[in-house]
């Protein structure tokens, strides 16, 4: 039998964008090389009908809308579990944001796993309708999913007041190792090797980049901080906060999407530092870890299962900035800090480990 999988919920391939992009290739590209037949559904924006194209032997669905925002994603993730209904094989929603859509496939019955992602109602950025149609999706994509995919044992249990212990498995997120990096990449940004720390972002009020920048700017560190992420002060108050607050040592570069330079900023930065209040296992914590970064996160149960009891950990600005006095000069602390990432990552969150476990579980579910 030639297993065909069918991948729903991102915006597609190659990655661009986030997390789950991310997964999606690295996911097809294994599965491909096993003898799958993989599609994935693409996102794009503008006019036109629906098209396909092959990318490395992955069957692109490339759905066009006319929205580049929420709305226009509901538009795509519709028109692709339409589209959806008349494909076989075993079938893989990443997010449960339109969850209720799936309810199409459950009728028709097709097997559809969905990887749960983190809690999204619960995020501060969104307004009461939004969080009400994230919480009805959550309880929706409960019942509807065949199984459920948690990416975290914190999200599992929160799941389980919704569905049987059993219909979840948990899967972490993966990354690969970093064990090498090109210096020349930091000459842009203005910093030198070990001599400036990192944060990677959305920039949201949830992951801490005001406390983290107001900590660091306490005072003179002889040190740069960079805060990588899409910041708009002209038209975003919350952002304008964060700028406002920074010292001259903290560095806005922006969102950078170079895979390479993320990379070296991360495998040559002192401390990789983590505010994520809500969420599961994040994708750029891992990934903190695969580069062997010494670990300064928020203090919650999602980012102490992730990085261990080698990281330190805050819980609010002043903890943050105490952590930031200790350790500047601790040459000691980090290199066992470091460490410490490295055992962590290589106990569980490699790429193969991880698309093992994936294709283990959609064989288990292969309908018959």
């Amino acid at each position: 039998m030639r297993y065909k999988l069918n991948i729903l919920g991102t915006r597609g391939v190659p990655a661009a964008y986030g997390g789950f992009e991310t997964f999606a290739e690295r996911l097809s590209l294994f599965l491909v090389d096993k003898g799958w037949e993989v599609t994935v559904y693409c996102q794009s924006c503008g006019r036109g009908s629906l098209s396909e194209s092959f990318w490395k032997g992955i069957r692109r669905v490339e759905i066009p809308v006319r929205r580049d925002d929420g709305l226009g994603s509901m538009m795509f993730d519709w028109k692709a579990t339409h589209h959806a209904l008349s494909q076989e094989g075993i079938f893989l929603t990443l997010g449960y944001n339109t969850a209720i859509f799936n309810l199409l496939q459950r009728l028709k019955g097709q097997t559809n796993i969905i990887n749960m992602d983190g809690i999204e109602w619960r995020r501060a950025k969104w307004g009461r309708s939004a969080k009400a149609w994230f919480w009805m999706n959550e309880y929706a994509a409960c019942r509807i999913g065949n199984h459920l995919v948690a990416d975290h044992p914190v999200i599992k249990e929160h799941l389980i007041a919704r569905a049987r212990p059993e219909k979840i498995t948990v899967i972490p997120y993966g990354a690969d190792e970093v064990l090498d990096a090109d210096s020349r990449q930091l000459a842009s940004y203005g910093v030198e090797p070990g001599h400036f720390s990192v944060v990677i972002a959305r920039p949201e009020p949830e992951n801490s980049l005001l406390e983290i920048v107001r900590a660091f700017s306490r005072t003179e560190r002889g040190h740069k901080l960079l805060v990588l992420g899409d910041l708009k002060p002209e038209r975003n108050p919350f952002h304008r906060s964060v700028m406002s607050a920074a010292s001259d040592e903290v560095i806005f570069p922006g969102a950078i999407y170079e895979l390479f330079i993320v990379q070296a900023l991360r495998f040559f930065s002192r401390f990789y530092l983590h505010g994520h209040r809500v969420g599961g296992t994040n994708p750029s914590l891992v990934e903190a870890l695969g580069a062997g970064c010494a670990i300064i996160a928020y203090d919650n149960p999602f980012n102490r299962w992730v990085a261990g009891s080698g990281a330190a950990y805050f819980g609010d600005e002043a903890a943050c900035a105490d952590l930031l006095d200790e350790l500047l000069t601790d040459e000691t602390s980090v290199r066992n800090m470091r460490a410490a990432s490295r055992e962590r990552f290589r106990a569980g969150y490699k790429w193969s480990d991880v698309l093992n476990e994936y294709e283990r579980l959609l064989v288990h579910w292969y309908p018959a």
